[in-house]
């Protein structure tokens, strides 16, 4: 069991009927996304076809910014606020679109982007899942 699935498990309150399963797909979501996103950004810098690539990079470190909060936020679970929480998943969801429609432009040439692409697309659609949950 990770972590986060750990944390979930000894949180001593009751979490106001969010289905555990889908808070824990998107929080675990949310990290491997923003990690994806990171090293791709990162592999894009390495490319010798940089230039050709700064909108994947600046796409690339938002999304990563976006999922590590929005994984941080629904890892807190005191005062739970449904509202701030909908709007910060769509804002995730959205983010994880973008990304993924930036990185599958590019994931023929390169295998980084590709995997990107797909982990983006998986953050996008526990995002959705755990808003329609709510």
């Amino acid at each position: 069991m990770s972590v986060a699935g750990q944390m979930l498990e000894t949180y001593p309150k009751d979490l106001g009927g969010v289905d555990r399963e889908k808070l824990l797909a998107c929080i675990e979501a949310c990290f491997e996304c923003a990690q994806s996103c990171t090293a791709c950004a990162d592999a894009c810098l390495s490319e010798d076809t940089v230039a050709e690539l700064t909108k994947c990079v600046r796409t690339n470190l938002d999304c990563a910014d976006q999922c590590d909060t929005t994984g941080r936020v629904l890892s807190r679970h005191t005062g739970y606020d449904a509202n701030l929480t909908r709007a910060i998943l769509e804002a995730c969801e959205q983010a994880c679109k973008t990304c993924a429609d930036e990185c599958e432009a590019h994931a023929s040439m390169h295998e980084h982007c590709r995997v990107c692409g797909e982990m983006c697309r998986r953050c996008q659609r526990a995002c959705r899942e755990l808003i329609d949950s709510l």
